[in-house]
């Protein structure tokens, strides 16, 4: 569906109301003041009900691991949660790893697979998050493996298949791949790399960042079938506090730290957090509860993908408005003085963030300029860690990332195009 339309398609008014009503701070920040928040891409919009459900289950003293009434509670929001993590993935059987962080989980993921799956090599890209990156870098050099490093493609602003698949080869141990880009928003063509590498190595091991990308699209692991998948609440209208990660069957008993007593496909170590359980099944019920004006769909899945893919859909809408503008402003690409970087002409392949720059504004400047207007941004810059390796992959020097939220309205984006062009105005003299 997604593909009938490649300039997305807005919300009803009537449902961005009420999408609006579900999140807080979305017009202002915690202390009142008006603002836009369009660095979504380094957290999102909490929902209401994740952050309430979050505190009255955290509230209560009950240890899960007991057999009275309250303790099956517990047990009960913890199993229900561990299924919607499969709903949002449409993955079956499995396990799901409830870590401290989705990079935290990430490297143990990374650990379990070279430390014990046979291979001379492991390829990831230029394009990866510290957290897949660096495991993989310190891993190899541990156990004396190669790494191999798939490049980045500066037209499209993502890793091309025939890149990656070039690395791979039978001595390959483990391929780790992002699934969208957290500075240009370039989706991999993960269906087409899982398939074609599996072609190279049938029983390759394939581990998949998808904290980027999960609250922006649908993730289909039945299309997909990797051994791993991360997710981080924070960034999908959750909360922050945990990092979910899914492992296949064959990954799940790698040998990994645990408790002895335990099934050999366990992986939490020490005490559940319930709360964090119920706010997966929060933010589930919520895309659900979207799902449900598009769908006539029973089952928790086929409203979860409707809901996701009408997401996608809007969020594309307003990724047109801020590249084209509309008679309110106009767009980022016909605005004098700005430059639009890694800017893709096929929005479908392209998940809500855009990376820009100004002619005579630095990129940490014009963040600072931003603020000054009411508006919330997020320099990249080659002086972070956390975008080094993939700006210069990119070619870029540095951008300031825009990434609005699936809540924001035409008429945000059209605030955001004024201030921009009166930050641009200013820099021409």
């Amino acid at each position: 569906m997604t593909t009938n339309h490649p300039q997305g398609l807005l919300f009803p008014d009537a449902l961005q109301q009420a999408v609006r009503s579900r999140f807080l701070h979305v017009s202002h920040d915690h202390r009142g003041r008006e603002r836009l928040y369009f660095d979504n891409a380094g957290g999102s919009f909490r929902l209401r009900s994740a952050l309430e459900r979050l505190a009255q289950i955290d509230a209560i003293p009950d240890n899960a691991e007991r057999i009275h009434d309250v303790a099956e509670e517990l047990k009960t929001i913890q199993a229900n949660a561990t299924a919607d993590v499969r709903t949002i993935l449409n993955a079956e059987g499995g396990s799901v790893y409830a870590a401290l962080t989705a990079s935290g989980a990430m490297f143990d993921l990374v650990r379990a697979v070279v430390e014990n799956v046979p291979g001379q090599n492991m390829v990831t890209t230029a394009l990866e998050h510290p957290s897949a990156y660096d495991a993989m870098a310190q891993y190899a050099q541990r156990l004396g493996r190669e790494l191999r490093v798939a490049a980045s493609n500066p037209a499209t602003g993502g890793i091309d298949v025939e890149e990656i698949l070039r690395h791979i080869d039978a001595d390959t141990c483990l391929l780790n791949v992002i699934y969208a880009s957290n500075i240009s928003g370039a989706k991999l063509d993960l269906e087409a790399i899982v398939r074609r590498a599996r072609e190279i190595k049938p029983d390759l091991y394939i581990l998949v960042d998808a904290v980027q990308h999960a609250p922006h699209g649908l993730i289909d692991l039945q299309k997909t079938p990797v051994d791993g998948i991360t997710l981080a609440p924070y960034k999908f209208f959750g909360c922050r506090g945990s990092g979910i990660a899914w492992l296949s069957p064959r990954a799940a008993v790698l040998p990994h730290d645990k408790l002895s007593g335990k099934k050999a496909d366990f992986w939490d170590l020490g005490s559940s957090a319930p709360g964090q359980f119920a706010v997966v099944t929060e933010i589930v019920d919520y895309v659900c509860w979207l799902g449900g004006h598009f769908s006539d769909v029973a089952d928790r899945r086929g409203l979860f993908a409707a809901g996701i893919t009408h997401i996608e859909l809007h969020e594309r809408a307003l990724l047109w408005r801020l590249l084209e503008g509309s008679e309110a402003a106009p767009g980022l690409r016909h605005m004098p003085g700005v430059q639009v970087f890694l800017d893709h002409p096929d929005l479908t392949r392209r998940d809500l963030i855009i990376g820009i720059g100004f002619d005579g504004i630095d990129h940490t400047q014009a963040v600072h300029d931003y603020a000054q207007h009411g508006v919330t941004v997020y320099e990249r810059v080659v002086s972070s860690i956390y975008s080094r390796r993939m700006l210069e992959s990119l070619g870029l020097k540095g951008a300031v990332r825009i990434s609005p939220l699936h809540c924001h309205t035409p008429a945000d984006i059209d605030r955001f195009l004024h201030v921009t062009r009166t930050l641009a105005a200013r820099a021409a003299g």
